[in-house]
């Protein structure tokens, strides 16, 4: 499967993401939480398309930096913002976004958070890529798009004008 190569076919995306979400969340008043950075852009971009009669609170964003379990091998990121959950997720229904699922190491530190700040009825979690390479068994409910990717290739949600997925190649 091919990624998506213009804002006008992550828009599609984000469309389908939306029509399960209304789906899967209907009647629940759902609490949207986004992983920063392109989490967050997924969130907002959702948050859009499902209008705010949905979401009855405004737009949570986690920062999981000090909950990854691989910073002490790659070091902090020097500009570190903190977590903003402006409300309760005590008994909440959460929908928690993520722009590229792929080890899994990103939602686990993400919930790990989370349930430092209470304990919700349930977490949907959301992904606009879910791509091969897996290493928890940490899967998304909502998915955008899943492709298969060689071990040498990495996907990046980016906004510089618009968002955008860029396809790299490692080089090791």
């Amino acid at each position: 499967m091919t990624t998506p190569s213009s804002n006008a076919d992550l828009q599609i995306l984000l469309q389908s993401m939306a029509n399960d979400i209304r789906q899967r969340l209907a009647g629940k008043q759902p609490l949207l939480v986004g992983i920063h950075t392109g989490g967050v852009w997924v969130a907002q971009e959702l948050a859009n398309i499902l209008g705010e009669e949905f979401f009855d609170a405004p737009l949570g964003t986690l920062n999981i930096a000090y909950y990854r379990d691989d910073f002490t091998r790659i070091g902090m990121h020097p500009q570190v913002t903190p977590s903003d959950l402006p409300f309760s997720v005590d008994d909440r229904h959460l929908l928690l976004v993520d722009d590229v699922l792929h080890s899994g190491r990103t939602i686990r530190a993400a919930l790990n958070e989370i349930f430092d700040y209470g304990r919700p009825a349930s977490v949907t979690l959301a992904a606009l890529i879910e791509r091969t390479g897996r290493e928890l068994p940490i899967q998304a409910d909502i998915i955008g798009q899943s492709i298969n990717l060689n071990n040498d290739q990495h996907i990046k949600l980016t906004n510089d004008d618009g968002l955008q997925l860029e396809l790299n190649e490692i080089s090791e």
